[in-house]
């Protein structure tokens, strides 16, 4: 099931990789510390905002980065990370498609349970 957005068409792949990657707590926590940068991010600030250990922080951000919902730039001796909002424009467009076309299947099926 492939469903395309304005930006993009999604693989179903491409959607499992990032909601994989979304679905750790401590992910969601750095994507926001991120994002509410108003510059890039080293993994530095990251853990400084944390109660973990660099090490764990870097294997989450590892994690968002081949996932493609962040993106890795070179600052002399570090890496700092910005979100890629154009990855998480297309996810949010064929997220909401998919969950869009699953309600209307669904509403169609006299079995299905409806649930608010």
């Amino acid at each position: 099931m492939n469903h395309s957005s304005e930006n993009a068409c999604m693989k179903d792949e491409e959607i499992a990789a990032m909601m994989r990657a979304l679905g750790h707590p401590v992910r969601l926590d750095i994507l926001r510390i991120i994002a509410e940068r108003q510059r890039d991010c080293c993994c530095a600030d990251v853990t400084g905002c944390l109660s973990l250990a660099q090490s764990t922080v870097s294997q989450h951000i590892k994690v968002l980065v081949e996932a493609g919902l962040i993106e890795r730039r070179p600052e002399g001796t570090k890496n700092c990370y910005v979100i890629v909002s154009a990855k998480f424009a297309a996810l949010g467009s064929a997220f909401g498609a998919m969950a869009g076309a699953l309600v209307e299947l669904s509403s169609r099926n006299p079995h299905q349970e409806n649930k608010g």
